[in-house]
């Protein structure tokens, strides 16, 4: 029987999380002969290939690691389905989830469907850190793909035909990150493909628990927004008032996390503040750098 979808893993460094979201992927209930498993090494120095090897996986090392980026697109590039799904090394996927990705993009009325992408929830989010990702929506992808302009869906619970990645050439890889948003939008444009929202196609994911991991992620996704600015500054424009209101944003965030209390309004508003201040200050260093701005 032909191989149906690729699951796509990129890793790096990821022993502590890689045995539960292979062992997931293992007990799918689609049958095992129609998709494979596809684990790429990041440039790891632990112990992350040795252990997707146990599991059967397809690993395709990389000797440097080159970011997610790069890892994905080399794993879509070694793949033999028809669809490529895309997960994360801290993911869970539900043990319906690639039956469900793919019944709905082998259901849609045109034909063919571009690819589809279900809902993520906070798995073990025990943290004030783990638990305002949850309050606040951040991996909703039916919330991302609603967006007026630049619709996408986080890439830990993603699924596209691999001849439309193909035709666009995949990812990225000179972003650091927001690779998937800048994706989704060329692939539309080029493909004009259905593109669904799954709601039953489940992933569980392991969100940053402490703040300081959570600043360090926001931070980074403030570089991607800042590359994804420079890339499309013909279509968007940002200015000296854009800045201002953004930071104003930002001060306003900051007087809501110093008001008192425990309930879930103040998390969200600590939370709140947390991210808007790293992904400004991240996006400033990157968009306004002007070597950045020339690789655009």
């Amino acid at each position: 029987m032909p191989v149906r979808v690729s699951v796509v893993v990129p890793a790096y460094n990821a022993e502590k999380t890689l045995r539960e979201c292979l062992h997931a992927l293992g007990a799918q209930s689609l049958a095992r002969e129609e998709f494979e498993i596809i684990v790429v090494d990041d440039g790891s120095r632990d112990r992350t290939a040795q252990i997707a090897e146990g599991f059967g996986a397809h690993v395709v090392r990389r000797i440097a690691n080159g970011g997610p980026a790069a890892a994905r697109n080399t794993g879509w590039q070694e793949a033999q389905g028809r669809w490529v799904a895309f997960t994360d090394a801290d993911c869970v996927p539900a043990r319906t989830w690639l039956a469900e990705l793919l019944r709905v993009v082998e259901s849609a009325a045109e034909s063919p469907a571009l690819g589809a992408a279900g809902r993520t929830y906070g798995y073990e989010s025990n943290t004030p850190a783990a638990r305002y990702v949850d309050l606040s929506g951040a991996l909703d992808a039916e919330r991302h793909l609603s967006h007026p302009r630049f619709p996408f869906a986080p890439s830990g619970n993603l699924m596209y035909r691999r001849d439309a990645l193909v035709a666009c050439g995949g990812f990225d890889e000179r972003y650091h990150t927001y690779e998937a948003c800048e994706l989704h939008q060329r692939i539309r444009r080029r493909d004009g493909g259905r593109f669904t929202y799954a709601p039953r196609a489940v992933v569980l994911h392991r969100h940053r628990a402490t703040w300081g991991a959570y600043w360090r992620q926001q931070y980074g996704y403030g570089i991607g927004y800042g590359q994804f600015m420079c890339h499309q500054a013909s279509r968007i424009g940002w200015s000296f008032a854009d800045e201002l209101r953004a930071w104003w944003d930002v001060l306003r965030a900051g007087l809501g996390a110093c008001r008192p209390g425990n309930s879930e309004r103040r998390l969200f508003d600590r939370g709140t503040f947390v991210k808007r201040l790293a992904q400004r200050t991240a996006f400033d260093v990157t968009y306004w750098n002007i070597a950045e701005r020339a690789r655009w």
